[in-house]
C-alpha cells in the first residue's frame, strides 16, 4: 500500500490502473479497503484506480479525534487534495457510501458520477427498523455495554464482519485476519465503537442527520450527475425495499440494478456482479473519457 500525510496523520490507500478519469473506491466499517480487493480488477483495466482505507481503519493512522462522521469527511478531503484529484467518480458501500454522497454534496463540481451500495441514503426513524435491528443498535448506543461490546470483545470484527448478516457466504480466515489486524486492543478500535452511533435513527445524532438531508437534496437536483444503486436480492442487507423504493422517487439520474444473494458485506459475497455492474455503468456514461472543458 501507498501513504499520503494529512492533517494530522496519514491515510494508506492502494493504486491501480491509468487513466484521467479516476475512480475512487470508499469502504465502510468495519473494514478496509480490501473489501474492494476482487471489484477493483473490472474497473482497472480501463481507469485509473484508487480505493483508500478510512483515518482510524486499515493501515491509516490512528490520530487521537473522536471518529465522527464530521472527522472521516475532513480527513478524506484533505486526501483528495493531497492526491490531486478532481472530477473523480465516486463508488461507496455502507459509511463509504455516506460519505461519497456527502463529498459530491459538497463539492458537486469534482464528481462525475457516483455509484453506492448497502449505504444510508437517508436518514431513518426507529420505527421503519426490525426488532432485532433496534435491539442491536440500542445496545451499541449504550454507555458502557458499547464500549464493552465494541472496545473489550471486539465484536464488529469477531461477530459482526463474519456473521451470515455480512457475509452470506462466509469469509475466508486469512482475509478475516487482514480485517482484524488493525484492531489488536481495544484504544485502536474507537472508530468501530464510534461508527455504529453516527447512525441518526430519528435524526440522532442531529449534525449527521443534517448532513444526511444535505446530500439528499443533491441527490434530488443532480440530473447531470449519473447515479448507480446497487442492490441485494435474498438477502438481510441494510437497503430495503422501502428505501430503494423512495430511491427510484426521490433521486436524479439514477439507475438501480441487482447484483444477486449477498449480505451486508456485499462486495465479499458479490464482487464480481458489482465489478461488471460498475464497469458496465461507467461505459454506458462515458465516464471513463476526459470531463468537457468548456470554451
Amino acid at each position: 500500500m501507498k501513504t499520503v500525510a494529512v492533517l494530522d496523520s496519514h491515510l494508506a490507500y492502494t493504486e491501480t490502473g491509468q487513466g484521467e478519469s479516476p475512480v475512487v473506491f470508499l469502504h465502510g466499517s468495519p473494514t478496509s479497503s480490501h473489501l474492494w480487493r476482487n471489484v477493483i480488477p473490472h474497473v482497472a483495466d480501463r481507469a485509473r484506480v484508487l480505493a483508500p482505507d478510512l483515518i482510524g481503519m486499515g493501515a491509516s493512522g490512528k490520530p487521537d479525534i473522536g471518529y465522527r462522521f464530521a472527522d472521516h469527511a475532513r480527513y478524506l478531503d484533505a486526501w483528495f487534495e493531497a492526491m490531486g484529484l478532481e472530477e473523480v467518480v465516486l463508488v461507496g458501500h455502507d459509511w463509504g457510501g455516506a460519505l461519497a454522497m456527502d463529498r459530491a454534496a459538497r463539492h458537486p463540481g469534482l464528481v462525475r458520477g457516483l455509484a453506492v451500495l448497502e449505504t444510508f441514503l437517508r436518514p431513518q426513524a426507529w420505527a421503519e427498523l426490525p426488532q432485532d435491528v433496534i435491539d442491536h443498535a440500542r445496545a451499541l448506543r449504550t454507555p458502557g455495554l458499547g464500549e464493552r461490546l465494541l472496545l473489550e470483545e471486539n465484536a464488529a470484527i469477531e461477530y459482526a464482519l463474519p456473521h451470515p448478516f455480512a457475509v452470506k457466504t462466509g469469509l475466508a480466515v486469512e482475509d478475516h485476519d487482514i480485517y482484524r489486524a488493525p484492531y489488536p486492543d481495544p484504544a485502536s478500535r474507537r472508530p468501530l465503537l464510534q461508527w455504529p452511533r453516527e447512525i441518526p435513527y430519528d435524526r440522532e445524532p442531529a449534525d449527521v442527520a443534517e448532513r444526511m438531508d444535505a446530500y439528499g437534496a443533491w441527490l434530488a437536483t443532480s440530473p447531470e450527475v449519473p447515479k448507480l444503486l446497487l442492490t441485494v436480492e435474498e438477502g438481510v442487507g441494510i437497503a430495503s425495499p422501502e428505501i430503494v423504493d423512495w430511491a427510484r422517487r426521490n433521486i436524479a439520474a439514477l439507475e438501480i440494478e441487482g447484483i444477486g444473494p449477498a449480505g451486508h458485506q456485499a462486495p465479499e459475497d458479490q464482487p464480481h456482479a458489482i465489478g461488471r455492474a460498475v464497469a458496465g455503468w461507467l461505459t454506458r456514461h462515458r465516464l471513463l473519457t476526459p470531463a468537457r472543458t468548456s470554451v
